[in-house]
Order: structure tokens, then sequence, then C-alpha cells
């Protein structure tokens, strides 16, 4: 693979220039997050289990497919704003939220396994300021 300047491979290809970063408010954030949950209410989604007891270095490296925060983070606009993955730490990094505001969204003790799109919406939208 060699490296090449837009210039030179807007010769052979299309160039995509709508995914450079974007900036959005923590409450533009959170509001398109819940927007994304709300596209499918009665989905059920993923919960993380037993958060709260987990070293804070592997807590922010937890994720599971499926979750809340996968949602997120499968989002063009979200990633472009600077989502990098779908881990809890780079979800509490994204959203600005707390380890303990986060946890009210994905957590297997709230919601058992699985949360609906719905209820993880509403929770989210708790988090607006």
């Amino acid at each position: 693979m060699r490296h090449q300047t837009r210039e030179q491979l807007s010769v052979v290809a299309q160039v995509e220039q709508g995914l450079q970063q974007m900036t959005l408010s923590r409450n533009d954030r959170l509001e398109r997050w819940a927007g994304l949950l709300e596209q499918k209410p009665q989905q059920l989604l993923s919960t993380l289990f037993e958060i709260e007891y987990q070293p804070s270095r592997l807590r922010d490296k937890m994720r599971c497919d499926n979750s809340p925060i996968s949602v997120a983070s499968e989002d063009p606009v979200l990633r472009s704003a600077g989502l990098k993955n779908d881990t809890f730490g780079e979800a509490r990094r994204f959203f600005e939220v707390s380890a303990e505001q986060l946890h009210e969204v994905i957590c297997y003790c709230h919601f058992g396994t699985t949360i609906s799109g719905a209820t993880a919406a509403r929770t989210v939208r708790s988090l607006l300021l």
C-alpha cells in the first residue's frame, strides 16, 4: 500500500468529503444517541454485567455486542464526531458522563440481561443538562 494525497485519489476514485470530523456539544451527542435508540424501541439490547464491581481499568475496557453503546458506535455521525469504539470507557469520555451515570444506562443490575431501545433512550435522555 502506498500513501496518496486526496487529490491523487480523486483521479481514480470518488473521495467522500462528508465524513470530516464533526463538532457536537455534549447534549447534541446524548440527543443523537437517544434518537438512535428510539428508532428501534422494541429492540432488546445487551447490558454489561456487574460494572460496579470492576476496577476502573477493566471497567473502561468492558463492552458487548448489541449494547446501547454499540448502537452509538455504529452511527457514522457519532463516529465522525469522535466516538472511537463501543467500550464503557470510551462512552464515558465521548458522552462526558461519569461512571455512575453510564452505569444507570447500561448495567445488568438495573435491567437484567437486556434493555429495550425505548428504555435505554429514556435513561440516556435523563443525562441531559
